[in-house]
């Protein structure tokens, strides 16, 4: 029932959050944006060391409505790092759509990524069902049932325990994800636990990758 309850708002939420997002974003525009996002973004690799230490996400092929989502969320002070919502602030929502659909269209759709995910160990595929996590995230965890919704097959698996840690975190300056429903699921996991799964849905292949790009551009 709690689970029931938890997707069901997780798609309210979708459908509330889409107006601030559905603005057509235009790559091209997008390109003349992104001198800011590739010193971490551009870097095959390249890891954070504030306020936690971990690689930074790729997000070229990310879904654009998540990405745009995303920046929102910084923007308003929902996610909580101080660099991203420095940057969000800059950011008006044409730059915003205009940066997400930069990067969605950055990343090729990767044609070996198979319709269901490989078999977890055993653990992990429990793990995975008590989270209901291809509910949102997809079968094979790289077609989200909504474009809101991130694409985590093959994302770095520091960050995504970083991640998944981010949505318990409260009365942190630094670190926390004001979402409620993803607060609601990561409640019920260790970290060695949110661990786990992070290190098997890292080694997933996906459409995510770090396309390198010069720090500076002409």
């Amino acid at each position: 029932m709690k689970r029931a309850l938890l997707l069901t708002l997780a798609l309210l939420g979708s459908i509330s959050a889409a107006t601030a997002q559905d603005a057509a974003g235009n790559a091209q525009d997008g390109a003349r944006r992104v001198a800011m996002c590739i010193g971490c973004h551009g870097i095959p690799g390249y890891q954070a060391s504030f306020p936690e230490i971990h690689k930074v996400p790729m997000i070229s092929g990310q879904g654009e409505k998540y990405l745009a989502a995303a920046l929102q969320a910084y923007k308003k002070g929902e996610r909580r790092h101080p660099t991203m919502r420095a940057i969000a602030a800059s950011l008006n929502d044409k730059d915003i759509a205009d940066l997400s659909a930069y990067y969605a269209d950055h990343g090729a759709a990767n044609p070996e990524v198979p319709d269901t995910a490989a078999p977890a160990p055993a653990k992990v595929a429990e793990l995975l069902a008590k989270g209901a996590c291809v509910s949102c995230h997809g079968e094979n965890f790289n077609k989200p049932v909504d474009g809101s919704y991130p694409k985590i097959a093959g994302q770095h698996a520091d960050y995504l325990a970083a991640s998944l840690r981010a949505y318990r975190t409260t009365g942190n300056a630094n670190v926390g994800r004001a979402n409620p429903i993803m607060a609601g699921m990561v409640q019920q996991f260790s970290n060695a636990e949110l661990k786990a799964m992070a290190e098997y849905l890292a080694s997933l292949p996906g459409d995510l990758r770090t396309v390198p790009q010069p720090r500076f551009r002409r």
